[in-house]
């Protein structure tokens, strides 16, 4: 008989995991106490932008195999749960909030049948997975649980979901691993490899991934400042050491740095529970890659002094870009947002333009000034900040642009426009890690 399968919570994660579930032919319940995300999700439509998420789950919901509740009761005949509830950085620390983790256990555990699997896929603190189970088995011996971390990319989550370039389970026994090999077999059969782990291996397997991917980040931020000091170009180092098959040129654009609601809330995550363990001498780093990365947004600030004034105050300056990264609307420690509030803060009027994050950082910076156009972000700006890459800001026509600005001036902060195209229109281009005469 087909699995059954319940998502518990249905943010991001959540709805992105219930649609592609559903999409493999499974019967799948999406459950959620926010009762206007679940008619929301019923309607086949998602508070948040992902390409190709609302399609997929509004097909689901019409093929009938998908719905939501915000009773757990429709949960309880389900063989499988997910939780994939957030866990947030603590208010007064470093620290995961495990609240919706612990709560979304306890909202299930007496309620689920007999025999039924719970499988995490939230980012947590190494150890939780075993204290959430040996948790569940006092409330119920017959039921089990597992740990399945996500890697999902904004942007790619329909793809990282479907065709995922690993799959990891953290199990206690061969029970649990047969159960997850069935929910996951159209990936197996496409060979993706399947890591089999115990619980603390799968939870460190996700932040390890993070820290890594930091660390590169910031590592190549930190070469930028070392080319600007020395007149190097450090997208030529990137390129060059990018070729190394034991470095590989991912993760290697200078730029504002790292942000979004996953890699600066997990490493400090990570360093708090090192901490917790004994172990902060060996993740001690990590400190260094965070300040690293916020240190880079405060260098595109002394930028703009250098070019405009150390004094701002009245200096109109746009700003390209609110989104952590593109193709999503996601501003959580938006690098961009960062620094369009701090030179607004002194003094500046910045006008801020994204494709489709806007209403969002609008709600979380009602201070800033907003543009539904790129024509009208810019038009009389003394400068213009390029902190978000998206597709439709690398197609400007810099040549039309200069037009409308007051100052031919651009600070690309994520090296991603091309440099001589925008040089030959006339303007004076600045970018993190290379120099005024860089090519």
């Amino acid at each position: 008989m087909a699995l059954k399968i319940s998502v518990i919570g249905t943010g991001y994660l959540g709805a992105t995991h219930a649609a592609c579930m559903s999409s493999l032919g499974f019967e799948v319940v999406g459950v959620d106490v926010d009762t206007s995300k679940i008619t929301s999700l019923n309607a086949g439509k998602i508070p948040f932008y992902e390409p190709g998420l609302e399609e997929l789950l509004a097909q689901e919901v019409q093929s009938g195999r998908l719905t939501f509740s915000s009773d757990f009761n429709a949960i309880k005949d389900c063989d499988v749960h997910f939780i994939c509830v957030g866990t947030p950085q603590v208010k007064d620390g470093l620290a995961a909030d495990l609240t919706y983790v612990n709560g979304a256990l306890d909202s299930i555990a007496k309620i689920i049948k007999d025999g039924s699997l719970v499988v995490g896929k939230s980012t947590v603190p190494v150890g939780t997975a075993a204290a959430l189970r040996e948790r569940l088995l006092k409330i119920n011996p017959k039921l089990d649980l597992a740990w399945n971390p996500e890697f999902l990319r904004e942007g790619f989550a329909v793809e990282d979901t479907l065709k995922p370039n690993r799959l990891v389970v953290g199990v206690a026994n061969s029970k649990a691993e047969e159960t997850l090999k069935q929910v996951y077999a159209k990936s197996l059969s496409e060979q993706t490899p399947w890591v089999v782990a115990d619980l603390p291996t799968s939870e460190l397997v996700k932040v390890a991934a993070n820290s890594f991917l930091a660390t590169k980040i910031s590592f190549i931020n930190a070469m930028a400042e070392i080319c600007e000091a020395a007149g190097g170009d450090v997208t030529v180092l990137a390129k060059a050491i990018g070729y190394d098959p034991r470095i590989g040129n991912k993760f290697l654009q200078a730029g504002i740095g790292f942000g979004g609601g996953c890699l600066p809330k997990d490493i400090r995550a990570f360093m708090a529970r090192a901490q917790e363990l004994g172990a902060e001498q060996a993740v001690e780093f990590l400190r260094e890659i965070d300040s690293i990365n916020m240190r880079a947004r405060a260098r595109v600030i002394e930028l703009v002094r250098k070019d405009l004034s150390d004094d701002l105050r009245g200096k109109k300056i746009a700003v390209l870009g609110a989104a952590f990264k593109p193709d999503s609307d996601d501003v959580r420690d938006s690098p961009a947002l960062d620094i369009a509030v701090q030179i607004q803060a002194a003094g500046a009027n910045v006008i801020v333009h994204d494709p489709k994050a806007m209403p969002n950082a609008q709600k979380k910076f009602p201070v800033l000034k907003f543009a539904d156009s790129i024509e009208k972000c810019v038009e009389g700006a003394e400068l213009v900040l390029h902190l978000t890459e998206w597709k439709i800001y690398r197609e400007i026509n810099p040549a039309a642009l200069i037009k409308l600005v007051k100052n031919p001036i651009l600070i690309d902060g994520r090296n991603a426009l091309d440099r001589s195209e925008w040089q030959k229109a006339g303007w004076h281009v600045r970018a993190l890690g290379r120099s005024d005469t860089a090519i």
